[in-house]
């Protein structure tokens, strides 16, 4: 897909080598203001294997410093973290091994060692590469948390902050990381934000984003994420921040896509906000705040930003289906009214109305199941009842007989998790 950007960028990119180290570093400023502006189709397109191995040889020949390749590969990984891209021909590419080599050799060094450049290896490696070698992440994460913890509040020294905190929070959720490696580092870098607010938006919901996945395999630190760090609090306050006087009054019919970069990150803590409920399983009273301010945005995304609509929908799902909140607490937080009303909608063909239903069994699931405390039990019914009136109130089983034929063709195109059975969708008290 050849276009202007990718024209641009492809001139300068061949003009490098046959430049001197100052002007090469304007015009990789240049390329950098390039790559901001490429979409996901545009990046695939430059971002080749061949590229790759065409910066190795010009580094190998000295004709590119290693200083200016990892300036440029940086903002590279930067981006494609950013957007969410799905490339992985850095992988495949000579200068994917250089730079495990590098990292092992620089590590490795008794003396002289330059922890510079070994941080500016570990960003580039991290954030190009989906799947780390295990035998680097151990070596790149103390490094990165070091990079991170930097106090200094110059726009420069934040931009580095914000670029260590992206490579880490690309560390795979899968990977299990040794908790001495990074837990008390990455509290502390939290809990100076939280006094001083020092960070950027991005840079703080990667923080939280790495965090958050290690309680994957290692939930012995729930509550220091609960009530001391107050995850929920500060997710949000996130939350709020992002979404206040954005456009969300945008033309009737506009599905629009995920652009600015302020969405971007509103997307991210969705991701991070999942993995919570998810992982943590310790309830707080805070829950009912957090799904009260996601179901406002459900909301208003639903009419004009389909991309988000969809993404505020699965938190919702998880908290009921990982048992992270009540479902009292979906009823006061009135996720239920929400996806209720995104029920009465006319248009019923699209994946959000799918995530809707599910959600929807997930409740009544929860409900079904017989408590063996008494006052809990006793609190279930009386949930149970202010649902199935919620519901009756709002002609919920009337919604789904008259969309019997098109619950087959969601069962069948997106979710087969989905049963065919009325009594599967409605509560019966």
């Amino acid at each position: 897909m050849e276009t202007d950007n990718t024209k641009k960028f492809n001139k300068l990119f061949y003009e490098l080598e046959h430049c001197r180290k100052d002007k090469q570093r304007k015009k990789i400023g240049e390329m950098n203001e390039i790559i901001d502006e490429m979409n996901e189709e545009e990046h695939k397109f430059v971002f080749k294997t061949e590229l790759y191995n065409k910066m190795n040889k010009m580094i190998e020949k000295k004709k590119m410093s290693m200083e200016n390749a990892t300036w440029m590969l940086k903002h590279i990984g930067y981006c494609k973290v950013l957007k969410d891209i799905w490339n992985t021909c850095f992988e495949y590419s000579e200068s994917n091994s250089i730079f495990e080599e590098m990292i092992f050799y620089e590590n490795k060094k008794k003396e002289g060692k330059n922890e510079k450049l070994l941080i500016d290896l570990c960003e580039c490696y991290l954030l190009l590469n989906r799947h780390a070698s295990s035998e680097l992440i151990p070596i790149s994460v103390p490094y990165l948390l070091k990079a991170a913890s930097v106090k200094d509040e110059s726009e420069e020294t934040q931009k580095e902050v914000e670029m260590a905190l992206l490579a880490l929070s690309c560390v795979d959720q899968f990977y299990d990381l040794r908790q001495e490696l990074y837990l008390n580092d990455t509290k502390e870098i939290i809990k100076y934000h939280q006094e001083h607010r020092n960070f950027t938006k991005l840079a703080y919901q990667r923080a939280w984003e790495f965090l958050i996945n290690r309680l994957r395999y290692d939930r012995s630190f729930e509550d220091m994420i609960v009530n001391e760090l107050h995850f929920v609090g500060e997710a949000t306050r996130e939350l709020e921040e992002l979404a206040i006087n954005d456009d969300w009054n945008r033309k009737k019919g506009e599905e629009g896509g995920i652009k600015t970069k302020k969405e971007l990150i509103l997307l991210r803590w969705l991701h991070t906000i999942v993995a919570y409920f998810c992982y943590c399983h310790l309830r707080n009273e805070e829950n009912v705040v957090l799904i009260d301010r996601i179901s406002y945005v459900f909301r208003a995304a639903n009419d004009n930003h389909r991309g988000i609509g969809l993404w505020y929908s699965y938190p919702l799902i998880n908290a009921v289906e990982n048992r992270a909140v009540k479902v009292d607490a979906l009823l006061k937080g009135r996720a239920i009214d929400a996806v209720l009303e995104r029920m009465q909608r006319p248009k019923l063909d699209d994946e959000i109305t799918v995530e809707c239903l599910q959600f929807l069994k997930n409740v009544s699931n929860r409900l079904e199941e017989e408590e063996k405390d008494e006052k809990e039990e006793e609190e279930r019914k009386a949930t149970k009842r202010k649902v199935f009136e919620k519901m009756e109130e709002e002609g919920y089983e009337d919604t789904i007989t008259s969309f019997h034929e098109t619950l087959k063709i969601f069962n069948r195109r997106y979710y087969h998790g989905l049963s065919l059975k009325f009594s599967d969708y409605l509560v019966n008290v």
